[in-house]
């Protein structure tokens, strides 16, 4: 059995979106369906859609930065009733008993974790994501979202905001840390509000100064331009943790020169190019490269809960389904501030 929902669909990677209707399962014990009210645009959403990569399985539905409210229950579940305040990221499904998994980090599930979309679910079928009026998922891998968050700017936390704040309270961003973050776009800039709501200074290092006004305001004591040779100079050894969240090529060698003695450099861009690295850059100051792939379901609750104890939310720009193939191209081109979510009410099952 299965039911309706309308969609924003991609045919093809060229295709751009129609208005249509998708099926979904209906619920099962475990389930929850959710009406989704706004539905955040990721960078992976663009790179799936137009198969960057890899081959995506179409008819697509993107999107995993999912807020709502919940609509029905199976009749197992015990964690949520209609009308509470949910989300969904990333992640749908995972085993539930490796040893990744029972230790909360269902990213690395053994046997493969299922993606919120482009996924083959364990009983073959293919996943959809938010952009949609319904999304149905298991009680596990549905977050609560406290008061304290509007939806609208709780959506970008289920993706940009774990995959900030993961890094960042694993590597001790906290008072006493300096910390730089690369980069204030959809990642950057809930970076910089989470780092410093940790309690670290934070320096914000992005290609040009244009974004400065914004980035004192989310809190940064200090903002660079990356494009100004001085800035390497001057900021030679000054931090303990650099948070990189551009997926463009960088002069790695450069940034971790920047770093202190034992300092962390932490990349959650993903460049679609091999980046250049000498080994010396890391070995003379015992120094850390790692990366970070968001987190797991705990990690992300006690990431939404946090930001509401802080009153953090993602900086949005609400627009409707008829504007993402816009918002698409913007994002690209770096011009959104900082995050596009869709108000997916105004999805229709035909256009």
């Amino acid at each position: 059995m299965t039911t309706t929902t309308p969609a924003l669909i991609a045919d093809s990677a060229s295709s751009g979106f129609r208005h249509g209707t998708i099926e979904q399962r209906d619920l099962r014990p475990d389930d929850v369906r959710i009406d989704v009210a706004y539905a955040g645009i990721c960078h992976s959403d663009i790179h799936t859609v137009r198969e960057e990569w890899g081959t995506a399985h179409f008819p697509l539905v993107t999107g995993h930065e999912i807020a709502g409210t919940v609509a029905a229950v199976g009749d197992a579940v015990t964690k949520y009733k209609v009308g509470d305040r949910v989300g969904v990221g990333c992640l749908v499904d995972s085993c539930g008993e490796c040893e990744m998994c029972r230790d909360d980090h269902e990213n690395f599930c053994t046997k493969g974790s299922v993606g919120t979309y482009n996924d083959q679910g364990y009983d073959g079928e293919w996943t959809t994501g938010g952009y949609a009026q319904q999304v149905v998922a298991s009680e596990r891998f549905v977050l609560g979202i406290p008061e304290g968050i509007e939806l609208s700017q709780a959506a970008p936390l289920l993706c940009a905001g774990i995959t900030t704040y993961t890094p960042l309270v694993r590597w001790g961003a906290g008072p006493g840390k300096k910390v730089a973050v690369v980069g204030m776009g959809g990642l950057g800039h809930m970076g910089v509000k989470i780092a410093v709501a940790l309690g670290a200074e934070v320096t914000v290092l992005s290609q040009t100064l244009s974004k400065e006004e914004d980035g004192r305001a989310f809190g940064a004591t200090d903002y660079r331009a990356t494009s100004d040779e001085q800035t390497f100079k001057d900021l030679r050894g000054q931090f303990d943790l650099i948070l990189c969240t551009v997926s463009a090529d960088l002069p790695v060698d450069k940034y971790l020169r920047l770093l202190k003695t034992f300092g962390t450099f932490v990349m959650v861009g993903l460049p679609e190019n091999p980046q250049a690295l000498h080994f010396g850059s890391l070995i003379m100051g015992d120094k850390v490269m790692t990366g970070s792939n968001i987190g797991g379901i705990k990690g992300t609750q006690e990431m939404l809960d946090f930001c509401a104890e802080h009153g953090i939310g993602a900086t949005v720009e609400v627009i409707s389904a008829d504007e993402v193939g816009d918002a698409y191209d913007k994002v690209v081109g770096s011009k959104v501030r900082y995050r596009y979510v869709i108000d997916t009410s105004t999805i229709t099952p035909a256009a």
